[in-house]
């Protein structure tokens, strides 16, 4: 059984970045999350230029949920361009001391003694192993971390790391949209190495653009969605949960009834043909 929700509430859109939740609009989004089996927050220290963890911290104090009910997820490693800190360029810091720093940070300011899970959010150049590990070995040995992951990292990226640190997570960006993962063999990778895959933008670019892909996976959403009864996003949800390895999508959403059908769409069970349908419509032709 999985240590996170089949569903995840991802938290960017939250704070300044998005919605601008009040505390005590955030304290009723987390209550109302956990009442629809949404348990586990995806959270990363740049987010709202490294002020959403601290409102949602606040929030979460002030909802009285008890903390071994919840997961918390957490990011580091970007060095973000923003009002909060004087970085000269965009890059990405992966010094044991930068990863200790940042998780007592995110600790702090999430109002947590501990991080279910821990990501390094964007692979660096410069990623020295042996550094990351002795950083998370000691997070680990502190208690301040339960679990070690990465988010964006490919294969090879992956094993560069795994070579001195068990990694248990990736979270990657798939749709239907966007599932190269699907054919490049990052997903194949991921099942022999029982890494959880969980996934970022899983609607793609579905309700955001217009162009020929979309069209034809419109054409094709409308029978299927009379077929199951079901709207666009759950079966765009569907498909992924069809993938054998066992995706979890984190849904970035606040609003209420998007977050009930997200969830509903897990109970959805897509025939094989009509999974190829939509695979066959996103990339525009049959398959080899």
């Amino acid at each position: 059984m999985s240590k996170y929700s089949k569903t995840i509430a991802g938290c960017m859109s939250w704070g300044q970045w998005g919605k601008k939740l009040s505390t005590p609009k955030m304290v009723d989004l987390i209550h109302f999350c956990i009442e629809n089996s949404i348990t586990t927050f995806d959270h990363a220290d740049i987010y709202g230029d490294y002020t959403t963890e601290a409102e949602f911290g606040k929030a979460l104090k002030e909802s009285h949920i008890v903390r071994e009910n919840i997961q918390l997820i957490s990011k580091c490693g970007i060095q973000y361009i923003g009002k909060s800190r004087s970085n000269k360029v965009k890059h990405y810091n992966y010094s044991k001391e930068y990863i200790v720093w940042s998780v007592e940070e995110s600790l702090k300011n999430l109002q947590t003694e501990y991080l279910d899970l821990l990501l390094l959010h964007r692979p660096s150049p410069l990623m020295n192993p042996k550094e990351v590990s002795e950083a998370i070995q000691q997070l680990k040995n502190e208690g301040k971390i339960r679990d070690f992951g990465l988010s964006n990292f490919t294969p090879s990226q992956t094993e560069l790391i795994k070579s001195k640190e068990e990694v248990l997570v990736n979270q990657i960006e798939v749709s239907l949209t966007q599932f190269s993962a699907m054919l490049d063999d990052s997903l194949q990778y991921m099942q022999l190495n029982k890494i959880q895959p969980m996934i970022w933008s899983p609607l793609g670019k579905y309700f955001k653009e217009k162009n020929d892909q979309n069209t034809r996976i419109k054409n094709e959403l409308e029978n299927l969605c009379k077929k199951y009864g079901v709207t666009e996003s759950q079966l765009l949800l569907a498909w992924l949960y069809k993938h054998p390895v066992n995706m979890i999508p984190v849904i970035g959403t606040t609003n209420k009834d998007r977050i009930i059908e997200s969830v509903k769409a897990q109970s959805i069970e897509l025939e094989l043909e009509d999974w190829f349908a939509l695979l066959v419509a996103s990339q525009g032709h049959k398959v080899p």
